[in-house]
């Protein structure tokens, strides 16, 4: 690389470039500027409807999407992840005019009020609810990683403050952040899940974003949950590729892994607590086997003393509430 040429440079500077983007990476206090909350987003549906198995989270339309962020902004929630589910399943050449145009619209309304990421897989596009452009039973991979890279340009060009792989394939998040890089949008972050398992833990989450597989399962892909080195080396490998952020998933079960991930790559390195995990908490209050409040509470607690930087849960919205600060 030529002096002064930054082209290929770690772009350290892309988590300096907001201020929602250096509280997220305060590494000094535990505040609401750390807790990220998921949003559902259905096309073509009117109104709100109710996610099984998953305590007060929806599913959006548009109408209804903009009136949650507006109530959640007044709550002091200001990160958000969202999950399209598109209305039309295709096996490859996927159309993110809906996603982009739901982009829009949010950053429209709010600005910069918030810090909007955007789930990016193909789960919830594809007729077979596979991570990949499928031949056959067989991933394409190559066709796989270049409809990742469509959908990040998309998605960032449409207003996405970040772009947030899920799909476990390898080599999204190079592919990713090259293509990126090369529209000019180097300062964009890419928060990985970089540290996925195959888990039963995902349940309600898969009945919100449609994208339960329609044969097999995904262990293929996902990390098997029994193995320590190369759920770390996953990890560094996204670290490696050009990754701003990374994660843990899911994240109790992932507890012992946030400390070495963090330790060997530097970067800051969250917990998704997944909708299975947090439905668990409110199965539990349902039957006056503890309090709801503390028990959420406890489990935020115990992330952040595992040393996670953020904090992926269906209850930020209730921060403020439950007392934690900014």
């Amino acid at each position: 690389m030529a002096q002064g040429d930054v082209r290929g440079m770690k772009r350290l500077m892309r988590l300096r470039a907001s201020p929602h983007l250096r509280d997220l990476c305060a590494e000094t206090e535990f505040n609401r500027a750390q807790l990220i909350q998921p949003l559902f987003v259905v096309e073509g549906l009117e109104s709100e409807e109710p996610i099984p198995g998953l305590r007060d989270n929806v599913r959006h339309g548009g109408s209804s999407l903009l009136a949650q962020i507006e109530r959640d902004l007044a709550a002091g929630v200001t990160q958000f992840l969202l999950f399209p589910v598109p209305g039309q399943k295709k096996e490859k050449g996927f159309a993110h005019r809906f996603t982009a145009d739901t982009i829009g619209a949010i950053r429209r309304q709010f600005g910069d009020n918030l810090s909007l990421w955007i789930d990016t897989c193909l789960c919830s596009y594809t007729t077979h609810g596979h991570c990949a452009v499928l031949e056959g039973s067989r991933i394409d991979h190559q066709a796989t990683l270049d409809e990742m890279a469509n959908a990040a340009l998309a998605f960032a060009e449409a207003g996405a403050h970040g772009i947030s792989p899920s799909d476990m394939m390898d080599g999204r998040v190079a592919r990713i952040r090259a293509a990126l890089d090369e529209r000019g949008m180097d300062l964009v972050p890419v928060m990985s899940y970089s540290t996925k398992f195959a888990s039963n833990f995902y349940g309600p989450f898969r009945n919100a974003a449609d994208s339960a597989p329609q044969f097999g399962d995904r262990r293929h892909y996902q990390l098997d949950v029994r193995n320590r080195s190369g759920a770390i080396a996953a990890s560094i490998r996204c670290a490696e590729e050009g990754a701003d952020l990374l994660m843990v998933k899911p994240g109790g079960t992932s507890l012992d892994l946030i400390a070495p991930i963090s330790e060997r790559t530097g970067l800051p390195v969250g917990a998704y607590q997944v909708s299975g995990e947090y439905e668990g908490l409110s199965l539990l209050a349902e039957n006056g086997l503890v309090n709801f409040d503390e028990a959420l509470l406890e489990t935020w607690h115990v992330f952040k003393r595992a040393g996670a930087q953020f904090i992926i849960t269906y209850g930020a919205r209730e921060a403020r509430r439950l007392g934690i600060g900014r």
